[in-house]
């Protein structure tokens, strides 16, 4: 159990990496602008009645798939790096978002960390399974571990996307969430 905790501890780490790996990234202003166009259609997507339900399905879209074997590390590392780019592009076009050390914005807010807990919880059982695998030991003996961390996982991701949704709609204005209608970015 203490290498079990250990390797969360570790993948929390690597993913916070990546992630501030991603945010440190240089974002043009033209790409920054593409890339905001972008974020804000699918934001206005996910705004329904159902927002915090969207954010949810968004998010366990990504989380899933770190669960596999092999796969599920790589892919954990290219969401964060991913996430991070999107933090780049916001700071791109909010200088407010550049005084803020862009991990802190994971550990800041209750969404981040539930979110930032699910992601390490399926990389770690990625890594996991994956020694199983090489290891050629019976994978009978992960089904129940598998099944009650995708359970966490989803348990987290639920609460976070209708927390996340609640902080969206309660808090947001031009100054926290940008809308690019053909305003310069400077």
């Amino acid at each position: 159990m203490k290498k079990r905790i250990g390797l969360f501890f570790v993948l929390l780490a690597v993913f916070s990496g990546a992630f501030s790996i991603g945010a440190e990234m240089n974002v043009s202003e033209e790409e920054a602008k593409i890339f905001l166009d972008e974020f804000n259609k699918m934001l206005d997507t996910l705004q329904g009645e159902n927002f915090g339900i969207e954010i949810f399905l968004h998010n366990t879209e990504i989380a899933l798939p770190m669960f596999i074997p092999g796969f599920g590390m790589a892919w954990g590392v290219f969401s964060a790096v991913s996430t991070g780019y999107a933090f780049a592009a916001l700071t791109a076009t909010t200088p407010l978002l550049g005084n803020i050390p862009p991990v802190a914005m994971i550990f800041a807010t209750p969404f981040g960390l539930m979110e930032l807990a699910a992601y390490s919880l399926g990389m770690s059982r990625s890594i996991i399974l994956t020694i199983a695998l090489f290891r050629k030991t019976p994978l009978k003996d992960q089904w129940k571990p598998l099944a009650i961390e995708v359970a966490l996982v989803v348990g987290l991701l639920l609460a976070g996307g209708l927390i996340e949704a609640y902080m969206i709609e309660h808090f947001k204005g031009d100054d926290l969430m940008p809308k690019l209608n053909g305003t310069k970015i400077d």
